[in-house]
């Protein structure tokens, strides 16, 4: 099987949570089976939100390529970074090595149903245009929260370690309240992944649509 590098840093918990999945998804009978993988988690990623929804901080861009390049060298024979928001520095991460770069956003537009879809992820991907041109080809509409703060505070908090019943109970809430707008859901930030089993509506998560392509990949 071939050897995937993960560009982590952004959400230690949902690098962790990558890799259960794909342990879970590989159906081994012994450690041979599972994926290879080569992992750089970097928390000195600067901010992608910081950056990109209130244009301070260092530019992230830079960092991960540099991430990129020491994959390359690992040893990985392809790269894929388990945040959408991130995505938007995809080019840069594209232009560092030769490797294939498995898109996130490419994996889950393909496994979306047409038509309105309600968006459970941070601002950054409304304000960077991140999904446009991949939902327009698809027939997609998506619909965005009215108010950002109550899904950026849960992100937040994530972030900050806390995926308890308050937190399961504000995503259950925002799932609910999206649903009614839309005719599916889309989880689109990996700290969101965290808290899917709080979700009743029909939902995709592209976080699982990102293990299928490494699946795909490391098993081709």
């Amino acid at each position: 099987m071939k050897t995937v590098g993960i560009l982590g840093g952004m959400g230690p918990a949902a690098t962790i949570l990558l890799m259960q999945r794909l342990l879970r998804a590989v159906p081994a009978r012994d450690d041979a089976d599972h994926i290879p993988l080569i992992v750089h988690q970097n928390p000195a990623v600067p901010s992608r939100i910081a950056r990109l929804i209130n244009g301070v901080g260092e530019d992230p861009g830079p960092v991960l390529a540099g991430m990129a390049r020491a994959l390359h060298v690992a040893g990985a024979q392809a790269l894929a970074m388990p945040c959408n928001t991130a995505h938007a520095y995809a080019p840069q991460i594209i232009v560092a090595t030769p490797l294939p770069f498995l898109d996130m956003r490419a994996a889950t537009v393909a496994a979306l149903p047409s038509g309105r879809v309600g968006m459970l992820a941070s601002p950054a991907l409304r304000l960077t245009g991140a999904f446009e041109a991949q939902f327009n080809s698809a027939g997609i509409e998506p619909v965005w929260p009215i108010d950002d703060a109550p899904i950026l505070t849960v992100i937040q908090r994530v972030k900050a370690g806390f995926t308890g019943p308050a937190e399961r109970d504000d995503m259950a809430r925002l799932a609910e309240q999206m649903a009614e707008r839309c005719d599916h859901l889309l989880v689109a930030c990996t700290e969101l992944s965290l808290l899917t089993d709080a979700i009743r509506p029909r939902f995709t998560d592209s976080l699982d649509c990102l293990i299928g392509e490494i699946l795909r990949f490391s098993q081709s």
